[in-house]
């Protein structure tokens, strides 16, 4: 089981003490469930500062939590006493006081927590520009090709809703495929 965001917290503030002498800006420390290719990130906008954290990584390698969020606390540290936001020299170097030997560790790709089953295409039928969203829209939307303005009911999307999702091959399939000179 993963710790609420309220522990959290409270392992921000153990970590910051330990690490940064309390010098770490406060941050909010919240999960995240969309990520799948991540497992944490810090956003710099907005006070506290924010640190989101991917449940489905932390499910599934528990031990890595602590070593992320200490990860984005060194982004925080950084951000707050230099204004710099990337993995160069100042950040390296706090993550080896830290203990940190990578700025990476690998835990995989995880599937989304609420993959959804419905996705929709938006497609202006004059010029063929197509779109894909996962929810349908709320509003009316017009062809941002056919004309630049915020909308114009002269040039709608049609909206199409994807109803199945079968395999059809893969993308090495469609290259010798293409290289035989099929289609």
């Amino acid at each position: 089981m993963i710790p609420s965001e309220a522990d959290l917290q409270l392992l921000f503030a153990r970590l910051n003490y330990r690490f940064f002498n309390g010098e770490c800006p406060d941050c909010r420390i919240a999960y995240n469930a969309r990520f799948s290719n991540a497992a944490g990130r810090i956003t710099y906008t907005g006070h506290p500062l924010l640190i989101e954290l991917s449940p489905k990584h932390f499910q599934k390698y528990p031990q890595a939590l602590e070593e992320t969020l200490l990860h984005e606390m060194i982004h925080a540290w950084c951000f707050a006493k230099y204004r710099d936001t990337g993995h160069g020299a100042r950040f390296k170097r706090k993550m080896r006081e830290c203990g940190l030997t990578s700025i990476y560790h690998d835990l995989g790709n995880v599937r989304p927590f609420n993959e959804s089953s419905k996705r929709y295409i938006l497609r202006c039928e004059q010029c063929a520009f197509e779109v894909l969203r996962r929810k349908k829209p709320g509003k009316p939307a017009s062809c941002p090709r056919c004309d630049k303005r915020r909308f114009n009911p002269n040039f709608p999307l049609t909206i199409y809703e994807i109803t199945g999702l079968e395999p059809v091959g893969t993308t090495v399939d469609g290259l010798r495929a293409a290289h035989r000179g099929e289609r």
